[in-house]
């Protein structure tokens, strides 16, 4: 058996190999796409895009007790695994120097983009109790949020859309809002075309193949890929608009995939007067992605937040 993926979160429920024979019980369509590799292991094409969304499918079903997720062909399909390592970061962030984690519905968190497949506040109100509110631009992405909500009716998350691209906290956070934390995975490409080439990227990696069409599971709307200036610029923007709410969030967070933009940010965190930020670093597999957490709440203040 592959020994446990040590590199995810000690919390992670998905350190452990799949057991397609549970995940294939949730959702029986998801055999036909289960084979017995070189090494002897059950695992999946991740190259073809269905068998991806019936393992998302499966899992949220199995760990999670999500009913009838689903996701348009056109949207982001997320691996799971990494996705609640986030959450399990933010929740060691709230632990703070208590050491203990705050649960429960009390503990209110915002997801900047939570696109069609919901999966931040759908793990983060499974794990921890929390209460969520997703938001988007793309207002078909959310409508299919809402129906992953209407099949899981007894969840504590709420909806609402950004009606304009050049902000991200205003016309979300309203006056009387205070969120524990925010989470977002930004877009992390500057351009279509750049979005496109990162895509032929991936799908190479995974099939091994030459194949010029980007696949499906690498997806996504144009709002999850791409934005102008790419990531960069989507978290400047997001740092300059969290010091207008700044005391309303505790923790604001971000996901930031390139490394080399952490010191233009840090910068920037400093120069808005942020009383604490800090970097928390991610591993999953081969790939090393990082968590930027920063807050306008001196440490004397914080326990008036739990």
């Amino acid at each position: 058996m592959p020994a446990e993926k040590s590199s995810l979160h000690t919390r992670n429920l998905h350190r452990n190999p799949y057991d397609f024979d549970q995940l294939i019980s949730c959702v029986p369509e998801l055999k036909q796409y289960v084979f017995v590799n070189a090494y002897q292991t059950l695992t999946i094409n991740f190259s073809i895009p269905k068998a991806v969304k019936l393992l998302n499918k499966a899992l949220l079903q199995h760990f999670y007790n999500i009913q009838n997720w689903d996701i348009p062909e056109a949207n982001l399909c997320p691996p799971i695994p990494g996705r609640a390592d986030y959450i399990h970061y933010i929740a060691d962030l709230l632990a703070g120097q208590q050491g203990e984690i705050p649960t429960g519905t009390s503990v209110t968190g915002l997801d900047i983009g939570t696109g069609a497949n919901l999966v931040y506040p759908l793990i983060a109100h499974q794990s921890y109790g929390w209460t969520m509110l997703g938001t988007d631009i793309n207002q078909d992405s959310l409508e299919n949020a809402r129906q992953i909500l209407d099949h899981n009716p007894d969840l504590c998350i709420r909806l609402k859309q950004q009606p304009d691209s050049d902000h991200i906290f205003k016309n979300i956070i309203d006056i009387e809002d205070r969120f524990m934390f925010s989470l977002c995975n930004p877009p992390f490409h500057d351009s279509e075309e750049s979005a496109i080439k990162g895509n032929m990227r991936k799908t190479k990696n995974i099939s091994k193949s030459k194949s010029r069409k980007p696949l499906l599971n690498f997806g996504g709307q144009h709002s999850e890929l791409w934005c102008e200036g790419g990531e960069l610029a989507f978290i400047t923007k997001m740092i300059e608009e969290s010091a207008l709410y700044s005391s309303q969030v505790l923790w604001f967070t971000c996901l930031v995939s390139k490394k080399d933009n952490l010191y233009k940010l840090t910068t920037l965190l400093k120069k808005v007067n942020v009383a604490e930020f800090k970097t928390i670093d991610m591993a999953q597999g081969q790939k090393i992605s990082r968590i930027l957490a920063w807050t306008f709440i001196p440490q004397k203040d914080r326990k008036e937040w739990f």
